[in-house]
């Protein structure tokens, strides 16, 4: 019988459902199909899996090839499903004798033969390991799939490596999980602020009640500076946690990130779009606030941001998540994040520096500067303060 059962996993938001992937070999005219609502992207690999299956020194079967991807109604994207296919035509065209039921394979094939780094492996790992199977993943994978527990996962970097494995000719390497944990320094620690003692003592309350600050002062006051220094007085992440946020990481398209344990912060530029801050697009996707998950999110020149942007982020600053539809999409990405915002207190940025005194911002334009920040969103932010510029004797005298 010509049919083969290999299994991969999909994507929604931070799930990976399992797929099933049916191959099947009959007679008539050679041709290659994929059902199941494959993507584009995932349509292309009908070339990437021919070709790779003959430079790994295999015969590509001219029949008509029918790989269904089940269930048929879940939406599949993306090119780590070219390995399970590949895996599957060799089974079924008896180039290979393994049976694979406890087995899930992802990577992505380049043409001649070799296995490309995927996104979105850590959820898949999990949810494999939820289920009690094993897993095969691409080499460049393996540092991700090697911080979940519980789970018997291999590292390859060629279709013939896999190939070698399942016929018990070459094994390959087992990941393991006892790699040391690269835990870096963060780049500012409050300990070494000179001055704001007002607002030293406010990042100390916003970091023991996880209350959000916004941050009013002249230009050069160190706003920016004080807000980067409060990952640096937060806990430690638990190991759940942990791994939540580094999903997120894994299927955001970014490199997976080697202290992952570490608090995640984010510094958008002012002129992001809703969708990058928010998430979205046709596929949704993860985005500032969920890359923040766990961690802070810093936004500098609060006022000129968006106003759609801001007031989108109303409602995931009461509930911790985002939900993002589509006509034929849904996912819900988890946001409990830390906001900590920076302002001028006028267009200019010195209505309140008594040693440079502002001329052109009246009190009119200053208070119409201010409201750029809606007061729902105000009524959000727990803490509010000014921070006035430091007094170079004080900086030279601190210690």
């Amino acid at each position: 019988m010509s049919l083969a059962t290999t299994y991969c996993r999909a994507g929604v938001g931070i799930d990976a459902p399992l797929v099933t992937l049916e191959t099947h070999l009959a007679n008539g005219l050679p041709s290659f199909n994929l059902v199941g609502l494959p993507e584009k992207s995932l349509q292309e690999s009908r070339d990437r899996v021919r070709s790779a299956i003959v430079n790994a020194g295999f015969e590509f079967p001219t029949r008509r090839i029918t790989v269904n991807l089940a269930p048929a109604d879940l939406p599949k994207q993306g090119a780590c499903f070219d390995l399970a296919i590949a895996i599957g035509i060799l089974i079924a065209s008896k180039q290979l004798k393994t049976p694979l039921s406890d087995f899930e394979l992802i990577g992505e094939l380049t043409l001649s033969g070799q296995l490309r780094a995927v996104n979105g492996v850590l959820p898949a790992v999990i949810a494999a390991a939820h289920d009690g199977h094993k897993v095969i993943v691409p080499q460049g994978n393996a540092n991700e799939a090697g911080i979940v527990e519980h789970i018997e996962a291999y590292a390859a970097d060629s279709l013939l490596g896999v190939c070698q494995h399942l016929s018990n000719h070459q094994l390959l390497p087992l990941i393991t999980n006892d790699a040391p944990l690269v835990v870096s320094d963060y780049a500012h620690d409050l300990r070494h602020v000179k001055g704001q003692s007002q607002a030293r003592r406010a990042l100390e309350v916003a970091a023991a009640g996880q209350h959000n600050l916004l941050m009013m002062g002249p230009p050069g006051s160190g706003k920016s500076m004080l807000a980067a220094c409060l990952p640096s007085i937060l806990p430690p992440l638990q190991v759940r946690d942990a791994l939540q946020t580094a999903a997120i990481h894994s299927i955001s398209q970014q490199n997976f990130p080697d202290d992952w344990q570490q608090r995640p912060f984010r510094s958008p530029h002012h002129t992001c779009s809703s969708a990058a801050m928010i998430g979205g697009g046709s596929q949704p996707r993860s985005g500032e606030i969920s890359l923040a998950n766990n961690g802070v999110l810093f936004l500098d020149e609060f006022p000129e941001f968006d106003r759609n942007v801001l007031e989108a982020m109303r409602e995931p600053l009461e509930t911790h998540q985002v939900h993002i539809s589509r006509a034929a999409h849904q996912a819900t990405f988890p946001a409990r994040f830390q906001l900590i915002a920076a302002m001028n207190p006028c267009k200019c940025g010195y209505s309140n520096d008594p040693k440079k005194r502002c001329d052109q911002c009246t009190p009119a334009a200053t208070a119409k500067y201010q409201q750029k920040i809606s007061g729902p969103l105000r009524d959000r932010i727990d803490i509010q303060i000014e921070v006035p510029a430091v007094d170079t004797q004080e900086l030279i005298s601190s210690k």
